[in-house]
């Protein structure tokens, strides 16, 4: 079967009459949107969040296996750039329940064309659209608006021994984050975070394989 990251471009598909969705990929091809269809009449709107086979049909070899949910209080909250290692590394699929986040992925895959660099996109509860960032990816995102709440399935478990951070300042980034650093709300583990340079090669990249790094654990 040909996956839809093989084709050139990625389209609306429909599985069932309640069922379509569209794949948008990004800059970095590995990661991408999802705006799943709202069907609407006098009463609101009806929509699938998450259905497997979108990921089966991207020949995408992911399980889910836990949810969770965030709250922020404040607009200029910025929670990332995180990942997990080993055995627990994460891919996530990530939308906004309330408010609005500026969503961010860095490719941290060692030997990747895109290694360093980042995709940025703006999820917004009015919208319902999605965005997937696999394996080798850190992970961020920052509230832009107040009282937001964020969704987001991971296909492993939270594993406080193998939880990892990138720096969202580090100059070798570029991020350009629309509220600046000193009036984030940011924890001071994540102000701590290590820069690009000082990251230990953690995720390979296999060309072959592009959703399936090879990830080394701690030590």
């Amino acid at each position: 079967m040909q996956g839809l990251y093989e084709q050139a471009e990625w389209v609306t598909r429909t599985f069932a009459k309640r069922g379509a969705y569209v794949f948008e990929r990004l800059a970095i091809s590995e990661v991408f949107i999802i705006r799943p269809q709202r069907f609407g009449d006098a009463r609101g709107y009806f929509s699938e969040t998450f259905r497997q086979r979108w990921f089966d049909d991207a020949a995408i070899d992911i399980t889910f296996r836990q949810d969770n949910h965030a709250y922020s209080a404040e607009r200029g909250t910025l929670r990332g750039l995180h990942f997990q290692l080993g055995p627990s590394v994460q891919a996530k699929l990530v939308r906004c329940l309330r408010g609005a986040i500026l969503d961010v992925a860095v490719d941290i895959r060692k030997g990747s064309p895109t290694f360093g660099q980042h995709v940025a996109a703006e999820l917004t509860a009015e919208e319902g659209n999605q965005i997937f960032v696999p394996h080798g990816f850190a992970h961020a995102y920052l509230t832009l608006s107040e009282d937001t709440e964020v969704a987001y399935k991971v296909d492993n478990y939270y594993d406080q021994a193998r939880e990892s951070a990138l720096r969202f300042d580090d100059p070798a980034l570029g991020i350009d984050w629309p509220i600046a650093g000193d009036d984030l709300n940011i924890s001071d583990k994540d102000r701590a975070a290590s820069l690009l340079a000082d990251l230990p090669d953690y995720f390979i990249y296999d060309e072959t394989r592009p959703f399936n790094v090879k990830c080394r654990d701690i030590g």
